[in-house]
C-alpha cells in the first residue's frame, strides 16, 4: 500500500482533530457505553518503538490511546515523524484473563503496519511515496505485584510479517516496577529495568532497557526517558545504545489523566 506526502499530511491533520475532539466528550461517552477512555500525546527527540532496540532516530509525535469495556480494551497506537509521515500504526486488542490482588494475565494481539519511504520515477519525475508493510502479533502479559508501588513480570510478544523484511519475531522479557518513588509532596519518579532477548527471524539480541517517569501529582504533563543498552546483539550492533527524552500529555481518565507505568 503506497501513500503520497499530501495524502499522509491530511490524514495527521484530521487524526489529531479528532483525537483532541473525541477527549472533549470523553467523559459523556464513557458513562454512557465505555468503562473508560485515556490516553497520552507524546512529544520526543527520538522515536522509540515497541521493541526499544529500534528506533527512528529522527524526532516523533506519539500518540497511545485506550478504550476500555469490562475486561475488555482496544488500544490504538500511532506514530508519526514530525514532517506528518507515518512511522506505525498498532491496533492493540487486549483482555485481562486474570485480575486479582497480587496477580494478574493480560492477553493480547494486534494487526499493524509499518510504513517506510520509496523513491520512485513518474513521468520522468522523481517521487517519495510511503509503503506500508503489513504484521500480526500476539502476547501474553503475567504481573506479580510485591507490594502496592513494586512488582515483576514477565512478556512474551510473537509477530509475523507479511510484506517483504523481517518475517517472525519473537520478544522475550523480564521486567520490573517501582512507583510513587517521592522527591517531595507533589513530585515523584516511576523506574521500571527492564531485561529482554529479541530473535528477528535469525539474528538474536540481548538487551537491557530503563523506563523512568518525572512525574508532577494532579498535572496532565510528564517527562519520561528510555535508555536500552545491547549487552550481545547481531541486531544492528553498530547502535548499540539508543534512548530518548519525551513530554507527555495525558488526558481521559477518572482524572482525566493516565501516567501509567511502563511496564509491558
Amino acid at each position: 500500500m503506497k501513500l503520497t506526502s499530501c495524502t499522509v499530511k491530511t490524514l495527521m491533520v484530521l487524526l489529531i482533530v479528532f483525537l483532541f475532539g473525541f477527549n472533549a466528550i470523553a467523559q459523556e461517552k464513557t458513562e454512557q457505553f465505555l468503562d473508560d477512555f485515556r490516553g497520552t500525546a507524546s512529544l520526543t527527540q527520538n522515536g522509540i518503538s515497541l521493541v526499544p532496540s529500534f528506533s527512528l532516530g529522527d524526532p516523533a509525535l506519539l500518540f497511545d490511546l485506550k478504550f476500555t469495556k469490562g475486561k475488555l480494551s482496544f488500544e490504538p497506537d500511532m506514530r508519526f515523524a514530525l514532517e506528518g509521515k507515518p512511522w506505525s500504526f498498532i491496533f492493540w486488542f487486549r483482555y485481562k484473563a486474570i485480575e486479582n490482588k497480587r496477580f494478574s494475565l493480560r492477553l493480547g494481539a494486534h494487526p499493524a503496519l509499518n510504513f517506510r519511504t520509496v523513491n520512485i520515477i513518474r513521468n520522468n519525475k522523481p517521487e517519495e511515496l510511503l509503503e506500508a508493510r503489513r504484521y500480526l502479533a500476539a502476547e501474553v502479559a503475567p504481573t506479580y505485584k510485591i507490594s502496592d508501588n513494586i512488582g515483576i513480570g514477565a512478556y512474551y510478544l510473537y509477530g509475523h510479517g507479511f510484506d517483504e523484511g523481517v518475517k517472525n519475531t519473537h520478544f522475550m522479557v523480564l521486567n520490573s516496577y517501582f512507583n510513587n518513588l517521592h522527591i517531595s509532596d507533589k513530585l515523584y519518579f516511576n523506574i521500571s529495568p527492564q531485561a529482554y532477548y529479541l530473535l528477528t527471524d535469525d539474528l538474536k539480541g540481548f538487551y537491557f532497557v530503563g523506563f523512568v517517569s518525572l512525574i508532577k501529582k494532579d498535572f496532565p504533563i510528564s517527562i519520561s526517558a528510555i535508555l536500552n543498552k545491547a549487552i550481545d546483539t547481531e541486531i544492528v550492533p553498530e547502535d548499540d545504545f539508543t534512548w530518548n527524552i519525551s513530554l507527555v500529555y495525558s488526558f481521559g481518565g477518572a482524572n482525566r489523566r493516565m501516567l501509567k507505568q511502563k511496564i509491558l
